[in-house]
């Protein structure tokens, strides 16, 4: 077949699954249904997770030049800075990238693109996904004119998904209230400052997010009430300015202005045999600490990786059972948490403004003094936080790491994320390896990195001389802290993984 994946939807999601899957070797085709590449956007926040996700594609300092880092931000309530949180120490020493980037959705995808082009793949605009089946251990995709047969499916194609309702998986959560805005702006004013402001009173909510040109910023807050009734050619007059004006913002002029409803929902399922369901057409849910598009990303690399072992022979068809568990956990608690944050910062009624004007911007100015709450806030926000402990690729202990961890960034020259740029498995242990473990490492074609013992091993909560089976995507598989050559064995045995060259087996279709 000319096709081995076929990816729908040329988001984010779909753009970083095909740039995996193209370094990779795996022959794809990604179509859109639009014309162009959006030219508005929600989506801001570039996370410290989906950095390192990048740095392994080695496209992650083109980022972050192309966007705006910001290093603090605060929470403001009836005009007074209740809190405010200096980001670049919280995530000192923990992630290569210690620090918030902004950087709109539009202009990332576009820079996903041309990554993506000059890998001479191309997406095919203005081609809908009309309709599919499975038969014969393939995808038949019926395309506008023509079809497409393919050995899986992706569907990342937004909230909306074709993919999705054409399986009848059912999509469950609800709307917000409100109806919201966000505008592009020019503006001057005390915050103005480069860094992100989230303000809040009884009955309204805005948020002030940077943008790396110099007087520019993305606003997101709420329509008046009056106007939402209406609900038609609504623009910045139809604004509620009430948190705006004693926050001294002087908007000069409107770039693009939109309005939308927030949703929380998540997929009953993520996998309908050779289909999966990324991004959007998963999950959805409230801009709280700009989690959505870098979740999208993030399926997107885990999936990656399993389809492209099951493709090649390294891996059993089995390995992509993985898939669902591990990354539906990590959705459901996301809707759940960041539903709950936007219940209260939105929520009507005078018991619920009276806790969130009075009461919380005390609590939460006390909390985030609290080195231990500072640290907790940036792994969550940042994504370093996720674990798959409970997948069944994931065994073992050493040190305060568990397989299905993500691996520790320890700080050295190289750091020990450099090796992961071959996105492929690898075996790590910090302080001295075996003659054993080096030999069996080397029968199977695994890679062994051996650092040296050091206290930011140590801090990050690494085992000496432990053995570290990490993934492609940089999460632990098997983490021994006996240093045993025969318990590492055993788990590529039992999961059949094989990492020495396979016959080339002609576009055979993985079975199930």
């Amino acid at each position: 077949m000319d096709t081995e994946v076929l990816i729908v939807g040329a988001g984010p999601t779909g753009l970083v699954l095909a740039l995996w899957l193209a370094r990779l070797g795996i022959r794809i085709r990604i179509i859109d249904k639009s014309a162009e590449p959006g030219t508005t956007s929600r989506a801001l926040a570039v996370q410290a997770r989906t950095l390192e996700l990048y740095r392994q594609l080695g496209i992650a300092d083109e980022v972050v030049e192309a966007g705006l880092v910001f290093s603090a931000a605060n929470l403001w309530a009836r005009g007074r800075r209740a809190a405010h949180v200096d980001l670049g120490r919280l995530g000192a020493g923990k992630s290569p990238f210690p620090y918030g980037l902004i950087y709109p959705q539009d202009e990332h995808e576009r820079f996903l693109i041309e990554r993506l082009e000059e890998l001479d793949v191309h997406v095919e605009r203005k081609t809908e996904l009309t309709g599919f089946e499975e038969t014969g251990g393939r995808i038949l995709a019926r395309l506008p004119g023509s079809t497409c047969e393919t050995l899986f499916l992706a569907g990342c194609d937004g909230a909306r998904s074709t993919v999705r309702e054409k399986l009848d998986i059912s999509y469950p959560g609800g709307t917000y209230e409100h109806l919201f805005y966000v505008a592009d702006v020019e503006a001057s004013g005390p915050l103005m400052d480069r860094e992100l402001h989230v303000s809040i009173d009884e009955s309204d909510f805005a948020a002030i997010f940077p943008l790396e040109k110099e007087g520019r910023a993305r606003l997101i807050g709420t329509i008046r009430p009056e106007a939402e009734k209406v609900g038609e050619n609504l623009g910045w007059n139809d604004v509620s300015k009430s948190l705006l004006q004693p926050l001294r913002i002087d908007v000069r002029s409107v770039n693009w202005f939109s309005t939308y409803r927030v949703h929380h929902r998540v997929a009953a399922r993520f996998r309908h045999g050779r289909v999966f369901l990324l991004g959007d057409a998963a999950h959805i849910h409230s801009p709280v600490g700009g989690q959505g598009m870098n979740t999208g990303i993030g399926d997107a690399v885990n999936l990656a990786w399993k389809l492209a072992a099951a493709i090649r022979g390294r891996a059993p068809a089995r390995i992509l059972d993985s898939y669902e568990p591990e990354r539906i956990g990590f959705a459901r608690r996301l809707v759940a948490t960041t539903d709950r944050v936007f219940q209260f910062v939105t929520r009507s009624g005078r018991l619920a403004a009276r806790v969130r004007v009075h009461v919380a911007p005390r609590v939460i100015s006390a909390l985030f003094r609290l080195p231990a709450v500072r640290r907790f806030l940036f792994r969550t926000i940042s994504q370093t936080a996720i674990e798959y402990r409970e997948s069944a690729l994931s065994e073992g202990r050493a040190g305060r790491i568990r397989g299905g961890d993500r691996l520790p960034w320890v700080e050295s020259a190289p750091d020990n994320f450099t090796p992961l740029k071959s996105l492929d498995w690898q075996v790590h242990v910090y302080g001295s390896a075996s003659g054993a473990l080096a030999a069996s490492c080397a029968s199977r074609g695994l890679p062994l990195h051996v650092f040296p013992w050091s206290r930011n091993a140590a801090l990050a909560g690494l085992a000496r001389d432990a053995t570290h089976l990490v993934r492609p995507d940089g999460h632990v598989a098997l983490a021994d802290a006996l240093h045993s050559p025969a318990r590492l064995e055993r788990y590529l045995d039992d999961r059949g993984l094989r990492f020495v060259a396979q016959p080339a087996r002609a576009s055979a279709a993985p079975s199930f």
